[in-house]
């Protein structure tokens, strides 16, 4: 993924949260079936119980789609304020955090009416957010209780490898691009009516449809940054759309349970197929249009 050297980086989108023990996000998270802990990791990143994903267990997650505990989250500090032109991340590469996260928001600004403009929180160690508490083993994950991303820093580095991805910087933006979308569905409602649903496993399910959309808008916000001639990002090549792609399909339902336990089982999935997770984000980036994102209407799942 190439920057744009010269696009103003707006820093105060993206603030460092201060460290915070280590007992867990929500009720904690209890793995069947001898899970590793990329699982718990992966669980935590996108929001699904992993026992439920790999057919055993009872433990729950505070995911993307609920909240749990209270509080604004521990002080912040403007970590970032040199990153302030797109050059920066030369010298710093933290600073292409806060250009995903510009270019990001600066899509939905001007794509949704009412949009508001919120926060990527780094974070190491640990973080208390409105949604619970988290620890150092937690990926990125959207909080509606507080509307912030929060984000691990460390997490990209080794973790979509381990299941066989490319990674680079294309599969980091998807990731952050998706958890965006948990935020747009937040504000539109979406996310509330699949919460009242109930309905949480299954090929079918609405919480399997609501990935599935955040994954299609992450699409729609690739194919708007590779025509922003002022955004941070210069160029989407080839190559980062096959980075992305293969990130979608890695963290599949399917993949992660045949890679994990040795078969599939579809009743537990929460986040859909590799296939349907690569279809979505093309889907996304082809049409550049969120309103072909609607994964809730007949036929959306083939």
């Amino acid at each position: 993924m190439q920057f744009n050297r010269n696009a103003r980086l707006d820093s105060s989108q993206v603030r460092s949260s201060g460290g915070g023990g280590r007992s867990g996000r929500g009720g904690g998270i209890a793995v069947g079936g001898g899970a590793s802990i990329i699982i718990v990791i992966l669980a935590l990143l996108f929001g699904f119980n992993p026992g439920d994903l790999l057919g055993g267990g009872t433990g729950t997650t505070t995911g993307t789609s609920g909240s749990t505990g209270t509080g604004s989250g521990a002080g912040t500090t403007d970590a970032y304020a040199d990153c302030e032109t797109g050059a920066d991340i030369e010298a710093n590469p933290e600073c292409r955090w806060v250009a995903y996260t510009n270019s990001i928001q600066a899509y939905w600004t001007q794509a949704l009416p009412g949009y508001q403009v919120t926060e990527t929180r780094t974070f190491s160690q640990g973080v208390q957010t409105a949604c619970g508490q988290a620890t150092s083993d937690v990926g990125p994950f959207y909080c509606p209780a507080d509307q912030y991303v929060y984000l691990d820093t460390s997490f990209f580095e080794g973790l979509l490898a381990q299941l066989g991805a490319e990674g680079g910087y294309a599969a980091e933006a998807y990731v952050i691009a998706h958890e965006y979308g948990h935020h747009i569905q937040n504000l539109t409602g979406t996310m509330e009516q699949v919460q009242r649903q109930g309905q949480t496993t299954g090929p079918d399910s609405p919480a399997v449809r609501l990935e599935l959309q955040a994954d299609c808008y992450a699409g729609v916000w690739f194919r708007f940054a590779d025509n922003d001639p002022d955004g941070p990002i210069a160029q989407i090549t080839q190559d980062d759309l096959n980075r992305a792609i293969d990130a979608a399909e890695t963290v599949g339902d399917d993949h992660i349970q045949e890679t994990m336990q040795g078969t599939v089982t579809p009743e537990n999935w929460t986040h859909g197929s590799s296939e349907q997770r690569k279809q979505w984000l093309w889907t996304g980036y082809e049409t550049g249009d969120p309103n072909r994102c609607n994964t809730f209407s007949a036929g959306a799942m083939g």
